[in-house]
C-alpha cells in the first residue's frame, strides 16, 4: 500500500477513486509521563515520553487509514494529511487522505 501526502504517485496512473478515507488515534496522557515531560521542559530538552506517544499515534491512525482503504479495494492513498489535536489530556491524531487504486 502507497501512501503519499501528493495528489498523484509518480509513474503511476490512477485507475479508481474509491473515496475519502480516515483513520483516528487517540492515546490518553499518563500523569507520571507528564510529570516528567514537566521537568524535561523545565530544565531544557525533548520530551521523550511525548516523543513515543505521538509516534504510537501517528502510526495507529497510519495503519487504520491503510486498513479502511485497503477494505474499500484500494492499493494507494494520496493526498494523505496527518491532523493533531488535544482534547481533554488526551492526544488525537487523525490521518485522512483518497483511496485510489492505481494502474
Amino acid at each position: 500500500m502507497i501512501l503519499t501526502t501528493t495528489p498523484t504517485v509518480e509513474g503511476y496512473q490512477i485507475a479508481t477513486y474509491h473515496g475519502i478515507v480516515v483513520g483516528e488515534a487517540i492515546l490518553g496522557a499518563n500523569i507520571f509521563r507528564d510529570v516528567f515531560a514537566g521537568i524535561t521542559d523545565i530544565i531544557g530538552g525533548r520530551s521523550g515520553a511525548y516523543e513515543q506517544s505521538l509516534g504510537e499515534a501517528r502510526t495507529t491512525a497510519l495503519a487504520e487509514l491503510e486498513d479502511r482503504a485497503r477494505a474499500l479495494g484500494a492499493n494507494a492513498v494520496v493526498g494523505v494529511d496527518l491532523d493533531y489535536e488535544v482534547i481533554n489530556n488526551m492526544l488525537m491524531v487523525s490521518a485522512s487522505g483518497t483511496a485510489v487504486t492505481l494502474g
